[in-house]
Order: C-alpha cells, then sequence, then structure tokens
C-alpha cells in the first residue's frame, strides 16, 4: 500500500519543470510580440499603403482570424498527433511569417503574413498551457502554467520597446522582422523538450510516459500519476469535437469558453492594439509620446503579471479574480467618466487617463490576464484537452476580433465615453460570472478537476 501523504507529494525535479514552461513560454513572447507590435508599426504601416479606417481594422484583426483557424486545427492535431508536435509546427509557422511581413510590398501581402502569424499563435496558444499544464505538479501549476501569460506580456512589453526604438525611423519593416529571433530560438529550444506523459498514455504508449515521468518525479509519484491518468481514460467520452457538447464535458465548456470570451470584452486588447491612438485621443498627440506611453503600460502589464504568478497558487484563483476585476471596473467608469467631462479636464486628461489606464492594466494582470488560460488548461479531461483549450482560443479568437475590428468604428460612432462605459459593464458581467460559475482549482489534480465539473452536472 502506497502512503497517502507520499502519494499526495512526490518529490518533483523543479529545473526540469521550468525547463518545459520556459520554452513554452517562448511561445507566449511570440503572441504577444505579433499582437503588441502592430500597435506602433500601426501608424507607418497607415501612411505607406494610405490605408482607410476600415483597412485598418483589417490589419489588426486578421491575425486574430489566423489564431481561430489555428486553433481549432492546433487543437485537434494535438490530441491526434502530440503536444510536442504542434508546438514545433506553430515555431516553423513563427518564422515564416516573420520573414514574409517585412518584406511585404502592398498590404494585401502584409494581411496574408499577419494571418500566417495568427495561425502560429493559435497553434501555441492552445498547446502550450496544455502542454504544462499536463507537466505541472497541483501546487505549482498555476504559477507554471501563468508562466505563458507572463512571456505574453513580456512579448508585448518588447514589441512596444521596439515600436518606440524604431518610430523616430518609421521603420515599421524591421518591427515585424525583429520578430524573427525569438521565432527561431524557439523552434530550437522546442526540439529539447519531451512530449506531454499524459498524452503518450492516452495513444497506449505507456513505458515512454513512464520514462518521462521519472525525468521529474519519484517513484511514488509517477505510478500514482500513471494510476490517475488511466483512470481517467476509462471514464472519459470518444475524442471527437462533438464530445465538449457532451453532459460531462459541457460545463468546462462553458468555464472555459465563457470566461476566455469575457477576457476579451472587457476592452484589454483595444489598449495594447491601439494604445497610441487612445492616448492620442487623450490629447497626447505627439507619436512617439503616445508610443511611450503605450510602452508604460504593457511594461506595467509585466510586473503585475508576475505579482499574479506568485499568488495564483497561494491564495487560489477565485480571490484574486474577486480583487482584479473589480479594479478593472472602476478603472474603466472613471475613464468613462474623464473623456465625458474632458473639457472640464483640460489638459490634464492624459495624466488622468494615463493613471486610470495604468490601474486597468494592473488589476487585469493580476487576474483575468493570466487565470482565464489556467483555468482553460485546468478544467477538460485528458481525451479532450486539447480540443476543450481549442474550443476556449477560438472563442477568445472571434470576441477579440470583434472589439479590435469595431473599437475605432465604435468610438466614432457612440463616443469614447460610452465605449469604455460598454467595457465597463463587461467587468460588472464578469464579476457575476466568477460569483456562480468559476470554481477554485487550487492546488487539485488535474484528474480530479475535470471529474468534479462532470459530477457537478450529472
Amino acid at each position: 500500500m502506497i502512503d497517502a501523504v507520499a502519494v499526495r507529494q512526490p518529490r518533483v525535479h523543479r529545473g526540469f519543470q521550468w525547463k518545459v514552461s520556459s520554452i513554452a513560454g517562448l511561445g507566449g513572447i511570440l503572441y504577444g510580440y505579433d499582437i503588441g507590435i502592430i500597435a506602433a508599426a500601426l501608424i507607418f504601416v497607415r501612411s505607406t499603403f494610405a490605408l482607410s479606417t476600415q483597412m485598418e481594422g483589417v490589419v489588426v484583426s486578421i491575425v486574430l482570424v489566423g489564431s481561430m483557424i489555428g486553433a481549432v486545427l492546433g487543437g485537434s492535431a494535438a490530441d491526434r498527433l502530440g503536444r510536442r508536435t504542434i508546438l514545433i509546427a506553430g515555431g516553423i509557422i513563427f518564422v515564416l511569417g516573420s520573414i514574409l511581413a517585412p518584406l511585404s510590398p502592398n498590404v494585401t501581402t502584409l494581411i496574408a503574413a499577419r494571418a500566417f502569424l495568427g495561425i502560429a499563435i493559435g497553434f501555441t496558444s492552445v498547446t502550450a498551457p496544455v502542454y504544462v499544464s499536463e507537466l505541472a505538479p497541483p501546487e505549482s501549476r498555476g504559477r507554471l502554467i501563468g508562466l505563458y501569460q507572463f512571456a505574453l506580456t513580456l512579448g508585448i512589453a518588447l514589441a512596444n520597446l521596439v515600436g518606440y526604438w524604431l518610430a523616430a525611423s518609421h521603420g515599421w519593416r524591421l518591427m515585424f522582422g525583429l520578430g524573427a529571433i525569438p521565432a527561431v530560438i524557439f523552434l530550437l529550444m522546442v526540439f529539447t523538450v519531451p512530449e506531454s506523459p499524459r498524452w503518450l498514455v492516452a495513444q497506449g504508449r505507456v513505458s515512454e510516459a513512464e520514462a518521462i515521468l521519472h525525468t521529474y518525479t519519484d517513484e511514488i509519484g509517477a505510478q500514482l500519476l500513471l494510476h490517475d491518468i488511466r483512470s481517467s481514460l476509462m471514464v472519459l467520452p470518444e475524442r471527437r469535437w462533438s464530445a465538449l457538447w457532451s453532459p460531462a464535458i459541457r460545463k468546462s465548456l462553458v468555464i472555459a469558453v465563457g470566461f476566455t470570451v469575457l477576457q476579451q470584452v472587457t476592452g484589454i486588447n483595444t489598449i495594447f492594439y491601439y494604445g497610441p491612438q487612445i492616448f492620442a485621443l487623450a490629447g497626447i498627440s505627439s507619436d512617439q509620446s503616445a508610443i511611450f506611453s503605450t510602452l508604460l503600460l504593457a511594461v506595467t502589464n509585466v510586473l503585475a503579471t508576475v505579482i499574479a504568478l506568485v499568488l495564483v497558487d497561494k491564495l487560489g484563483r477565485k480571490p484574486l479574480l474577486y480583487g482584479g476585476v473589480g479594479g478593472m471596473t472602476v478603472s474603466l467608469f472613471l475613464l468613462a467618466f474623464c473623456f465625458n467631462n474632458q473639457t472640464a479636464l483640460g489638459a490634464s486628461l492624459g495624466l488622468v487617463a494615463t493613471v486610470c489606464l495604468v490601474v486597468y492594466v494592473i488589476c487585469f494582470a493580476l487576474s483575468m490576464g493570466p487565470i482565464a488560460w489556467i483555468l482553460v488548461a485546468e478544467v477538460f479531461p485528458l481525451r479532450l484537452r486539447g480540443r476543450g483549450v481549442a474550443a476556449a482560443t477560438l472563442g477568445s479568437g472571434a470576441s477579440n476580433t470583434l472589439v479590435a475590428y469595431t473599437f475605432l468604428a465604435l468610438i466614432a460612432a457612440a463616443g469614447k465615453s460610452i465605449t469604455f462605459s460598454i467595457y465597463g459593464g463587461f467587468c460588472i458581467l464578469t464579476l457575476l460570472f466568477v460569483r456562480y460559475v468559476i470554481p477554485e482549482t487550487k492546488g487539485r489534480e488535474l484528474e480530479s478537476i475535470s471529474s468534479h465539473q462532470s459530477a457537478d452536472i450529472s
């Protein structure tokens, strides 16, 4: 008989865990860089190709359309071909898109290049959190999965730094081209990590899975995990897309898709896609100053995400969500109030708007930013985890595309105050969703989380 305490607390080789998480996190850097660089580059792409407001929206949002395609293809392929294989495929597409974008002779080619980058984002955003979740011990899983979101914020900050550095020379082609460097590093490093042992067991390759488990846990821990994985495979539905809507999985789907959609419709990516334009609306007219202000927000995002990674496995998911989303709500309504009283505030509007946006970004990074993808990687059972995360990524991409494509038009039609009030309203809806739908998953094994969702429904 295996001792219960020893079973629940297997010794883990931390170095291996951090290596796997760091390499997967490079995918987050690529994601962040490719969505973040457009904020600065769009200012100069717009003049180079004489873009209309509608075409600006297409250039920004096409990467999100690509990410949805990549999510659907990557989610299914990750369940069939393996997590590592899809990470490698994503790395290759990242490299190709990063080379094509700066060579674009016209806007059509640039749109195609950004669509390729979107497909790569879809591949990695589906697979990287799943991959890390399947290798991480319960007591540090939130922090290790959250590294992907931290890397994403780091990529956005890096993109804004590059944009600020190259703004004076209007070097939008170099802005895009520099993305090839982390893409090549990511591709090379993925070759050094193993396949997910949970996926290997699902394919009947138990001896390979056991060998990998022994590289980061002790004998007792390896046997416990093998037992839990085998048990979960015995009760799971058939591995197909329609199974996501089966009674046993439906609650997990609602949690994952609902929360990732809410993450986007609260407006966070309008800040990183259109930051310079938002600051221009607040009276900061210099392109370089507006890009610098956006860089300030990106750095704030990185630092606050670090704090979230420290706290998420200590305080839990829901306490951080209550505090963070509550702060986002207050910040957005205050920003809307400031824009509604723009004349009275005068020259101080820029400073007040910057403070509101900084607080908003801090609160997002402490809560919805990392926790959305932690939950998505946790709530689905093994056989359907790739497809489940793909469905969540698809929902995130669709809502992100809608927000990115409509933001400038909404500002023009409804005004700044109403636009940010709408995002604040979605924050209130998110608080209700957290209260009544989101489970607390801190410290629990993956198999127990997914089985609990099934039990709640049945």
